[in-house]
């Protein structure tokens, strides 16, 4: 029964994907869904908004799998940024990695594991209903000859994996130093942020962080620019926004009903009229009262110990941020600032101690949601075992009994419904980084996307295998000699619940991502039931630290069941043929980044693949241990040892280059930069490029006049 619950959700999932595909081929002609699918095209004026619909518009077609796939590297980066070009090549090297696998297992492994006779004699009658171990390791004879071919394929796959991760490494660095060179001089390789400024008596913090530069710096140092107290202006500034969408609003709605023949009279638009000019005249007090609070805070200096430091070339800036200022180290310390675009504002007031007690506060509420999740888990695993469901609820025992319901139930409903559980937990655990004190929304995302990973990793794949097969026989505890034997055996013996999950999950996550659903309704309900014009709308950015952990646990599966049960492979492989055409397209139509890191997130990948690889090779060291072939073990010992000296190899060697540029990289460009005609320019830019949004002009009756200067009667 388990295969062909198995091949139920395989064929629902199938049979979405191929729906879904056709509909988004027709949905994203209709000229009127342009602001759902193709949102950035739109921002950058290369396709219209509006237009007339056309017929052929409802016939389902594949262009746009071609558009996808047709842009080179090189493209893909110009137009999405060095971030979006990472992000594509965890696929590349999936790709890679799970073809080379995907011939071992299934032409080789497969075989060798269903004509084992382990577990059973087979019956070749009736395949659909028999246990999916017959496909896994599980099925060959201990001590049989058959598993130094196992042997071989874990050394064969983690080389294979090392060579292409060792060529990922080479590449990104490589394209990273080009990108730093052919790119134009940004702000923060000028710039450092100084916090933890001592109060000097009788000298405000503005003077104290002037002087001390000036003094230790009196060469490289160019400007600052303090970071001031702005809660109460940026309240304003709020008020003001809103309610001047509340008029356009209102204007766009007077104007409507200016328009019908049925429109409620010309007493209703008057009304509607004294409304909006009402409205104009609070906006127009809250514009001053805004304008007020702003000269405030800049002549009286309500400060904060915090300030973004700006130095005449990127490598006086490297300089300075790398030593410390100060014998004490929580006085002046600094760190490379963030493009301004990325600064997170609220916690570059936060003290050292704050920070200290932040972080823990973080940690500790990530524990919690980790061990409050094992219940859903602990349930979803009742779901895939009927004998466990029939216990609890004997009430369902008539309708288990039938073969479609107990199907759908044991082999599409368990990774749905965690599916679901799992969808709140991205935004839960991005709010708990965002109370470490980081000061940019990218050190936000990478924190988020760290915590991410390990709590998948151990939530849907510790917490199910030993819920799964553990803790479901109690009689283990009694004997601790046997809990060996049933953790080698529990892992092969969730193959069938992780393929259902990868069918439903991983290729249900990729239609989601690509019909965008919730836009699409957002956009409908807009279009049908509000007036509004189009002020509110925005380009989305990806959202890396609910992505990449996605991804990379569907790697950490097809890693770890590579020998174990290679069944799995092929729906690995389609699900990453999937999504590099699918992430493609919307990093080429939809997304536009909020931020750039130049890479910074490929060590959370590097990390997650070398653990994959040592997880593999510390199961197959206990396979073949408990498969009475002692010197395979043995053998294996010596892998993830190696492992992890590569690891500390290309952290030496790549990684830290992700981290900073040498002094001759920056000195190169600094050369480079000194002959610019614009570097005056670029420098006096400089001095006002980290000054905070709520300081700018405030101009919102000034966008009412440009925006319409039509009365509303006529």
């Amino acid at each position: 029964m388990i295969v062909s619950a198995l091949l139920t959700s395989v064929g629902i999932n199938l049979g979405l994907c191929i729906l879904f595909y056709a509909l988004y081929s027709i949905l994203r002609k209709q000229p009127w869904n342009v602001h759902v699918y193709v949102p950035r095209l739109v921002a950058e004026k290369k396709v219209k908004e509006g237009g007339h619909f056309q017929l052929e518009g409802l016939l389902p077609s594949a262009g746009w799998i071609k558009k996808a796939w047709e842009p080179s590297e090189e493209e893909l980066l110009a137009v999405a940024g060095f971030d979006s070009m990472v992000f594509m090549r965890i696929f590349i090297f999936s790709l890679k990695i799970f073809s080379v696998a995907t011939v071992i297992g299934i032409f080789i492994l497969l075989p060798i594991n269903y004509f084992g006779q382990q577990l059973s004699d087979i019956d070749y009658s009736d395949i659909p209903s028999q246990s999916l171990d017959l496909f896994t390791i599980s099925n060959v004879k201990n001590g049989s000859k058959w598993l130094w071919v196992h042997f071989a394929a874990v050394y064969i796959i983690s080389g294979a994996a090392c060579y292409l991760l060792y060529n990922e490494h080479n590449h990104i660095t490589s394209k990273r130093l080009e990108y730093f060179y052919s790119t134009k001089s940004e702000p923060r390789e000028f710039t450092i942020v100084v916090r933890g400024i001592p109060v000097a008596q009788g000298s405000s913090l503005d003077d104290t962080v002037e002087k001390f530069y000036k003094e230790y710096y009196p060469s490289t140092y160019l400007s600052h620019e303090m970071v001031h107290r702005t809660s109460r202006l940026q309240s304003l500034i709020n008020d003001a926004e809103n309610l001047y969408k509340k008029i356009v609003h209102l204007k766009s709605k007077a104007t409507t009903e200016g328009n019908s023949e049925h429109g409620g009279g010309c007493f209703g638009l008057r009304r509607r009229t004294d409304l909006v000019n009402e409205h104009i005249k609070k906006l127009e007090t809250l514009e001053e009262n805004a304008r007020l609070e702003q000269s405030d805070i800049l002549i009286r200096g309500k400060e904060i110990p915090a300030a973004f430091v700006s130095f005449r070339s990127c490598y006086d800036a490297a300089a300075a941020n790398q030593i410390q200022q100060r014998p004490n180290p929580t006085e002046w310390t600094t760190e490379q600032a963030p493009e301004p675009r990325d600064v997170y504002w609220p916690f570059l007031l936060t003290t050292f101690l704050q920070r200290w007690t932040f972080k823990l506060v973080d940690l500790i509420a990530y524990i919690a949601l980790t061990v409050l999740f094992i219940v859903p888990v602990v349930f979803v695993q009742g779901l895939a075992n009927l004998e466990e469901l029939e216990l609890f609820f004997p009430l369902l025992t008539g309708l288990l009994s039938i073969t479609v319901v107990s199907q759908v139930i044991t082999g599409y409903l368990p990774s749905l419904i965690l599916q679901m559980f799992l969808s709140i937990v991205p935004p839960i655990i991005k709010l708990f980084s965002s109370l470490r004190g980081y000061i940019s929304h990218s050190q936000i995302e990478r924190s988020a996307c760290r915590k991410i990973l390990w709590f998948t990793v151990w939530n849907i794949f510790f917490v199910n295998v030993l819920s799964g097969s553990v803790a479901s026989q109690l009689n283990v505890f009694t004997d601790p000699s046997h809990i060996p034997m049933r953790l080698a055996v529990a892992v092969p013996a969730q193959a069938s619940f992780f393929i259902s999950y990868v069918a439903t999950s991983g290729w249900t996550s990729l239609l989601l991502e690509l019909i965008r659903i919730i836009p699409l309704l957002r956009d409908i309900i807009k279009r049908h039931c509000s007036k509004t014009a189009d002020h509110d709308f925005s380009v989305p950015s990806l959202s890396y630290h609910g992505t990449v952990p996605k991804i990379l646990f569907f790697a950490l599966l097809g890693i770890t069941y590579s020998f174990l049960a290679p069944l799995i492979l092929p729906f690995l492989l389609f699900y990453f043929s999937l999504g590099y055409v699918t992430y493609r397209n919307q990093l080429l139509n939809v997304y536009m980044p909020k931020f750039e890191t130049c890479g910074k997130f490929w060590p959370i990948v590097h990390n997650g693949l070398v653990f994959s690889l040592i997880l593999m090779q510390a199961i197959a060291i206990g396979i073949f241990a408990l498969k009475k072939l002692a010197l395979a073990s043995s053998l294996t010992i010596p892998l993830p040892v190696l492992t992890l000296i590569f690891s500390w190899y290309c952290r030496k060697r790549f990684l830290s280059m992700l981290n900073t540029y040498s002094a001759e990289s920056l000195i190169k460009k600094d050369r480079e930069v000194q002959n610019d005609p614009m570097l005056n320019e670029f420098l006096d830019k400089l001095t006002t490029a980290y000054r905070h949004p709520a300081l700018s002009p405030v101009q919102y009756s000034a966008k009412l006049e440009d925006e319409s200067r039509t009365p509303l009667l006529t």
